[in-house]
């Protein structure tokens, strides 16, 4: 595999598993993640599979997480 960098087509990203959410929509609207060999974790959009990657720290990730535990992106989702 290449070296992961932002940006890069999710596709150069071999020989990982993507994963995502139980609680994604059938109409493919899913963010999907995958750790890559070296620790860090990739995102896609699952209507792009083929589009780019982005790839953060596990550390990142973890913030992200708590942080969307916490309820701190609600706002973003509310009509």
């Amino acid at each position: 595999m290449p070296h992961a960098y932002n940006g890069m087509a999710a596709t150069e990203l071999r020989d990982v598993r993507w994963l995502k959410s139980r609680h994604s929509n059938s109409q493919g609207s899913c963010v999907e993640f995958a750790k890559l060999p070296g620790g860090d974790i990739a995102v896609r959009n699952s209507r792009f599979p083929d589009g780019p990657a982005l790839v953060y720290t596990p550390a990142e990730v973890a913030a992200m997480l708590r942080g969307a535990k916490d309820g701190e992106f609600d706002h973003l989702v509310r009509d």
